[in-house]
């Protein structure tokens, strides 16, 4: 029958030109649901909450009571949470993302800064400052796994794409460390001079690198990760604090908290390309769609700006003091299907 045949049918003659087609008389069309919107998780250590704020409306649409200071946070691929780590009392809280809501905390211990999670979201890692350890839990049944002990004040964390493989900042020791997560074993350790005070890291596997942030010495150090040994170094702003990658990974950019800027370098180079400004106290950076999310903790809020010119696109108040120190924007709330055995969802 066609098409025009069809639409001259009445109600009972569709039904039955339905039916005779072979198709149910009640079929509607398949509606596909809105794409998840993309989300910033901004940890604020001096209201003790997380401001959540939709990208693309530029605005706050939840505040999530958290634990004491919280300061590190990380996406859990696949699993439709956030990790947040509480420099106050040590533990790590879950947030769903979808009702955004803390459905879990974890005691991970003394006081956690840097958390960072597997590509599979199947493994989360947290660096315990005051006890000296890699923390390794597993977010589907809540559980810590194992502690990796390691050297004075471990701050930020990278984990390589094999989940296993984790990168560690032992800031006091001026230092990084790497550590089978899985066997729990110390595999190597790599010097970036004294006082450098490594604080931050960055992971290129593209590039076959690690990127250090010296807080103290305000450099950024180049490690290669096939050979694991210090490459180059150079300068940056004064107290840098996060880096990201950004246009299309053809920039990096490295929040310098006390020049109040961001530096910004041509990512295969690493020559400089400039800076941006009108920040106060930079500190976490994130980038999605072209953009870069930069946290300014002085004036209570997140700017947006424009990866590849730098121009500054939306100022957003969030709490107190935030931080965003870890990877924080999300961009999927749907969970992935359980793995076997996940009782948690």
């Amino acid at each position: 029958m066609s098409a025009s045949a069809l639409r001259t049918l009445s109600a009972p003659g569709v039904i039955g030109a339905l039916m005779a087609l072979g198709l149910p008389a009640h079929a509607q069309p398949v509606r596909t649901p809105p794409p998840a919107p993309a989300l910033a998780w901004i940890t604020n250590q001096g209201s003790d909450d997380v401001s959540v704020i939709d990208l693309q409306a530029r605005r706050v649409v939840a505040t999530v009571p958290s634990g004491p200071a919280p300061a590190g946070v990380a996406v859990l691929p696949g699993r439709g949470e956030v990790a947040v780590a509480h420099a106050g009392d040590g533990s790590i809280g879950l947030i769903d993302i979808a009702t955004r809501r803390e459905v879990a905390r974890i005691a991970a211990g003394a006081g956690t800064v840097g958390v960072a999670a597997s590509a599979d979201g199947r493994r989360l890692f947290a660096a315990d400052w005051h006890g000296q350890a890699l923390v390794v839990i597993d977010p589907a049944t809540r559980q810590v796994l194992r502690r990796v002990p390691l050297g004075r004040a471990p701050a930020g964390l990278a984990v390589q794409a094999d989940g296993r493989h984790v990168w560690v900042a032992e800031r006091d020791d001026d230092r990084v460390a790497l550590v089978d997560a899985e066997a729990g074993t110390l595999l190597a350790r790599i010097g970036v001079g004294a006082g450098a005070h490594p604080f931050a890291l960055l992971l290129d596997e593209q590039r076959g690198r690690l990127l250090v942030l010296g807080v103290q010495d305000s450099r950024l150090s180049v490690i290669d990760l096939a050979r694991r040994e210090l490459l180059r170094q150079l300068p940056t702003g004064r107290a840098p604090y996060a880096a990201v990658l950004a246009d299309a990974g053809r920039r990096l950019h490295v929040s310098s908290q006390q020049d109040d800027r961001i530096d910004v370098f041509d990512a295969d180079t690493l020559a400089p390309l400039g800076t941006v400004g009108d920040l106060a106290w930079p500190e976490g950076l994130d980038a999605h769609g072209g953009e870069v999310w930069a946290v300014s903790w002085m004036d209570d809020a997140v700017v947006a700006l424009d990866a590849a010119s730098g121009r500054l696109l939306a100022r957003i108040p969030v709490g107190r003091n935030p931080r965003g120190f870890g990877r924080f924007v999300s961009v999927d709330d749907t969970p992935a299907s359980p793995p076997p055995g996940d009782r948690s969802r």
